[in-house]
């Protein structure tokens, strides 16, 4: 196993990790003389074999999201089915993105568990201009093709540039009355994202 990448951390029930640090899973002393771009090729090597999804976002993007997610913690994500779409509720909690269908949520309230959990390392954000982002996920409920969906469209709402589509996020945290959730799967299909997340 490469000596820069360890796998440690508690699982917590469900079979989500409690309080998983970055140094849990990279080596950072190993990694310190890299530059982001080589660290960034490490962490998509090291996941790319696992059964479930990563990626590096560059320093100047996650601040954004990071800001924005602090003033519109919540949103309405869909979810391409084959008949149609399904709505998970994404919920920030500090670096964390947590996932639950709509349906959950309005069958188990504050109980729903979460389905995927997106995990945003800052640790080299200030040295490497890089935030590095794992997940685990429920496999029962939700497969791989379909949570890189999901975590495209943080980055598609919470990262855009062009104002309307994050007005949509600031419509569901603000002002609820103005959100249409057609809007969400209008601009969904616009970016071409929720291509290929119906193919299981």
């Amino acid at each position: 196993m490469d000596q820069k990448m360890e796998n440690k951390g508690k699982a917590e029930p469900g079979g989500f990790t409690k309080n998983k640090t970055l140094g849990s899973i990279l080596n950072l002393d190993m990694v310190q003389d890299k530059s982001g771009s080589e660290i960034g090729e490490l962490w998509m090597h090291y996941f790319s074999t696992k059964d479930t999804i990563s990626a590096v976002i560059p320093g100047s993007t996650f601040e954004t999201m990071s800001n924005r997610a602090r003033s519109c913690p919540t949103f309405l994500y869909a979810l391409p089915r084959q008949e149609g779409y399904e709505f998970f509720l994404g919920q920030w909690a500090g670096q964390e993105l947590h996932f639950t269908s709509l349906i959950n949520v309005q069958t188990l309230g504050e109980n729903a568990p979460s389905q995927l959990i997106l995990y945003h390392y800052s640790d080299l954000q200030k040295d490497k201009d890089i935030v590095l982002m794992t997940a685990e996920m429920d496999s029962k409920f939700i497969t791989v093709h379909e949570a890189q969906c999901l975590a495209n469209q943080v980055q598609l709402f919470y990262a855009a540039q062009r104002h309307e589509t994050f007005q949509l996020v600031e419509n569901f945290n603000h002002r609820p009355t103005e959100f249409k959730h057609m809007s969400v799967i209008a601009e969904l299909e616009q970016s071409g994202i929720g291509l290929g997340a119906t193919t299981k």
